[in-house]
């Protein structure tokens, strides 16, 4: 009986208990319990700064925004100055000096002071470039026995080159070969004036008795093919040649084709001053470096005496600053022939230029360029 009662009375406290509690506690309870964890694939991990966004691109133009854009860049090109480079596979170049009658330089002559022809007919200069540029030179040494058992020649040779040395600029580039039975190349090209003096000073004796100056002339020239630019070659010689694989006329005809311009300095001029009879060989020699200078626009100097130097090499750098640099794309026919070339030089009424001299006298003004030059065969691409 009394088990009962209590049972009751636990059972009605239970009750009280459980009315006695607010609804929502059992809500609140369930929702602090950690949910599942996310997959891998929707982890988004630590939170991180904004980042600045790239700037978006420009909306393209519409087709008549396009049009105006390309009218005003075409009316700004027409206000600038064009620069337009001529490109033809038949473009001769000409390097001129101009002096008056008595070897002074002439500068600052304009285009127009200046008429080509080509096999006597006039043309249209493409190009003119007054220059006073760095030189380029190739300084082409006889270092030889020839004429001499103890090389005299060559040590002249040695001699002169180095006081050529002191006409040059830090600017100018320079080469150095010498030749006998070979050619060699003693310093290549370089701004160190120094180190083609050491070179040079460095040479002991001559090996041998031959003077190949054909096969030096012609291999030199073959090398500067493809050097850009004014080039020259000043030639220290005899103008002896003994024992050559070349011909005078095959180096001939290589000068015709050639835009390099040659410098001569004889050095067997005692052979005429001090010979009671001149020798027939040394008049052809002194006639061949004649030859190369005159047909390559150069010139030959002979001095007799070691003073005439300082000025000779001062007259082959002063040439070789001054020149006008003219080209042409010829009118004549691509006929495969030597044309010749004259250059005159006009006044401003488009007469030939004239001077007058110390006596008063006029004369005309002396022009110093390749005498011709051998065009391209038409037929050779048939």
């Amino acid at each position: 009986m009394r088990f009962h009662q209590w049972l009751r009375i636990v059972l009605l406290a239970l009750t009280i208990g459980v009315m006695a509690v607010p609804p929502d506690a059992f809500s609140a309870r369930a929702s602090a319990t950690p949910a599942a964890p996310q997959s891998f694939q929707d982890q988004q991990g630590p939170t991180k700064p904004p980042q600045s966004q790239p700037a978006q691109p420009p909306t393209p133009p519409t087709a008549q925004q396009q049009q105006e854009q390309k009218a005003q860049q075409q009316s700004q090109q027409g206000n600038q100055p064009q620069a337009t480079i001529t490109s033809t596979a038949n473009l001769v170049s000409i390097d001129a000096t101009v002096t008056d009658s008595e070897g002074d330089l002439l500068k600052n002559l304009k285009a127009e002071n200046f008429r080509i022809l080509d096999d006597g007919q006039p043309q249209q200069i493409a190009h003119f470039a007054p220059s006073e540029a760095p030189i380029t030179v190739v300084l082409v040494m006889e270092f030889s026995r020839v004429g001499s058992f103890w090389g005299y020649y060559g040590y002249k040779a040695k001699w002169w080159a180095e006081g050529f040395l002191q006409h040059l600029t830090n600017k100018d580039w320079i080469a150095v070969k010498t030749f006998d039975l070979h050619t060699n190349l003693l310093v290549d090209f370089t701004h160190n004036t120094n180190e083609v003096q050491q070179a040079i000073a460095s040479l002991y004796y001559p090996d041998f008795s031959e003077s190949n100056v054909f096969d030096a002339v012609l291999e030199t020239l073959d090398q500067l093919r493809d050097v850009p630019g004014k080039k020259s070659i000043v030639l220290l010689a005899t103008g002896i040649d003994t024992f050559s694989k070349h011909t005078l006329d095959q180096t001939l005809k290589r000068l015709k084709e050639t835009d390099v311009t040659i410098f001569c300095v004889g050095m067997g001029e005692e052979k005429d001053l001090y010979s009671t009879r001149t020798p027939i060989g040394y008049l052809q020699a002194k006639n061949q470096l004649t030859t190369f200078g005159n047909m390559t626009g150069g010139y030959a100097w002979f001095p007799r005496f070691p003073g005439e130097m300082p000025e000779i090499f001062n007259s082959v750098a002063a040439f070789l600053r001054s020149q006008y640099t003219l080209a042409f794309s010829p009118s004549t026919p691509q006929d495969g022939k030597y044309h010749k070339l004259k250059i005159e030089v006009l006044d401003d009424k488009g007469n030939e230029l004239m001077l007058s001299d110390k006596k008063g006298k006029m004369k005309k003004v002396v022009v110093y360029a390749r005498q011709g030059y051998t065009a391209p065969n038409a037929s050779a691409g048939d």
